[in-house]
């Protein structure tokens, strides 16, 4: 890569990382299947969010001190690329910047959870309630998706 020389490995690696994780942490599962998601999904079904409030604000607020940490990653330092690029894994990190980094990543995937749980029992008790064949495509795309979201997350964390 010709940016590896020019900027060295470790804000390579930073970028690559910060990036992955970004994009992965805070845009995608918060936005489609997170506590921010789940506002849109009583829009899609036409019908007020009874079954999990709670869940679903907890869900939204986790969100917020899982970005002020992984912002003060940012800025402490981190960047431990080994699951987003495997060449650099042997690049030392000093700093706690990698706890931040770290901690901050568990707090948006329990966010991401606890938002597909409320997710799973609204889409359930919108389904049962009337026809499913009156329930739009992209909500079931959530569904499953949100379900392979809870069966997954628990084995990317044991790895």
């Amino acid at each position: 890569d010709p940016y590896y020389n020019l900027i060295g490995p470790e804000v390579y690696n930073y970028v690559i990382t910060g990036h992955g994780l970004a994009m992965i942490f805070f845009f995608l599962m918060p936005v489609i299947i997170g506590g921010f998601g789940n506002f849109l999904l009583p829009l899609l079904l036409g019908m007020p969010d009874l079954s999990l409030p709670r869940l679903n604000a907890l869900s939204a607020w986790l969100m917020l001190p899982s970005a002020l940490c992984f912002g003060v990653s940012l800025f402490v330092g981190s960047g431990v690329g080994w699951t987003f690029y495997p060449p650099l894994s042997g690049v030392p990190y000093a700093g706690i910047g990698v706890d931040y980094l770290m901690f901050s990543l568990h707090l948006a995937g329990l966010s991401s959870i606890l938002g597909s749980l409320n997710f799973i029992t609204t889409v359930f008790s919108s389904i049962f309630s009337r026809l499913p064949t009156r329930v739009s495509i992209l909500v079931w795309a959530y569904l499953f998706t949100s379900i392979l979201l809870i069966s997954s997350l628990p084995v990317l964390a044991a790895a």
